[in-house]
């Protein structure tokens, strides 16, 4: 048995433990996510395919609209919101335009440039997606009391908020 520089006995190293034992909360956090987004495609009703997911991705982009005065979403714009490589991002569109989720129009400030817009497919595929989302947290905190279920979506809610906001400020320094 071991002692850990917290005071905390254990019977393994820190090591072996894993990182969601950590003794500080704080440090499970990043392998928590981690966890989380593997997790994500839990099957509650029907499953959800890899490839919805990654269409959500891009949709959920394209509905969200522009960031700031004058930005359009193009296939730059998915790609920089989803930190992946332009390419990537093009055959994610691609794939959600030969699915019917979104179209391509001409860009009304520089008609050189194609913007992505929402079909009433896609609509109805991130209405779908959010149901399926809704259920999964319901029946994964099904045995937490009510104020707890409130009290995460709002903390969760407003961590993501501070995400938003934290890019933008190093994005604009």
């Amino acid at each position: 048995m071991k002692t850990s520089t917290t005071g905390q006995k254990s019977e393994q190293p820190p090591s072996e433990r894993g990182p969601l034992d950590a003794a500080d909360p704080l440090d499970a956090v990043g392998p928590a996510f981690s966890r989380l987004r593997r997790a994500s495609a839990l099957n509650v009703g029907k499953p959800v395919s890899r490839k919805d997911m990654s269409r959500t991705l891009v949709l959920n982009i394209v509905e969200e609209g522009p960031e700031h005065d004058g930005q359009e979403i193009t296939v730059g714009v998915v790609a920089e919101r989803l930190a992946v490589d332009p390419s990537v991002a093009s055959r994610m569109v691609t794939d959600c335009i030969s699915a019917g989720y979104l179209i391509r129009a001409a860009s009304q400030q520089d008609g050189r440039r194609t913007i992505l817009q929402m079909t009433d497919e896609g609509l109805e595929m991130l209405a779908a997606f959010r149901r399926h989302q809704r259920a999964a947290f319901e029946f994964i905190t099904r045995e937490w009391p009510e104020d707890d279920r409130l009290q995460f979506a709002r903390l969760l809610i407003k961590y993501v908020d501070s995400v938003a906001e934290a890019r933008e400020s190093s994005a604009d320094g």
